[in-house]
């Protein structure tokens, strides 16, 4: 049974998105504002959250950013909102992924179905390629228990960067674009949202780089996207 956090002020809304997530046997926590919201979201350790943009007291961009300080829980935004901005905005701070409404109930839950996948690491096949542990001169990835080391301490990445990196030190040498990124690690085709990628993968070197301007592990393919090492070896 996974626990859903619902933060909207729309109680029609909030009511409807309860039902359909008992479809999928999810039991579903409730908050009509920001504030609300973040405390619950801190506190309850939710297995996902659905965050509404505009909230009273504290807006959704703002919950989003203060929740991914402190948590990896997987988001995804909605945004009545029809301008680029706002969905890219989300995308940034560190949302999973954005539905605008008005949405079907059938993309709702296709998106919360694939968010629960893409928390087990994609499907089957994927994993069994994968090696459970990876080593790299001081760089530790526990793809089991999602647990990333640098020089002994534990840091703690966002669901997108711990794909992120797993995807790129599962391959080193390997170089992806950032339209490859979108493709396999958010699983839709955010076509023109390319410097979200870039937005992750400075987060992500801000946390495992002792260095953000000579990186050793993620490095830069200029002219092409990111690439992990090659010459770092396990």
């Amino acid at each position: 049974m996974r626990n859903v956090l619902v933060i909207e002020d729309d109680r029609e809304i909030v009511e409807l998105l309860e039902i359909h997530l008992g479809d999928l046997e999810c039991t579903v926590s409730k908050a009509f504002n920001g504030d609300d919201g973040l405390k619950k979201a801190l506190e309850e350790n939710p297995d996902l959250i659905i965050l509404d943009i505009t909230l009273p007291n504290m807006d959704g961009i703002e919950v989003c950013q203060k929740i991914r300080s402190k948590k990896n829980t997987p988001i995804i935004m909605l945004t009545a909102k029809s301008e680029e901005i706002d969905r890219v905005l989300g995308l940034e701070v560190g949302a999973d992924d954005y539905i605008t409404k008005p949405f079907s109930i059938r993309e709702f839950l296709a998106r919360v179905k694939a968010i629960f996948r893409r928390t087990k690491m994609h499907d089957q096949d994927y994993e069994k390629s994968l090696t459970n542990q990876m080593y790299f001169d001081g760089l530790s990835i526990d793809i089991d228990k999602r647990k990333v080391l640098v020089a002994e301490a534990r840091v703690e990445l966002s669901p997108k960067e711990f794909e992120l990196l797993v995807l790129m030190a599962s391959h080193p040498g390997r170089c992806y674009s950032r339209s490859d990124l979108l493709k396999i690690v958010w699983g839709y085709d955010f076509e023109g949202y390319e410097h979200t990628v870039n937005s992750h993968i400075n987060r992500l070197r801000s946390k495992i780089e002792s260095d953000m301007n000579q990186p050793r592990f993620i490095m830069t393919t200029w002219g092409v996207g990111y690439k992990f090492n090659e010459d770092i070896r396990s």
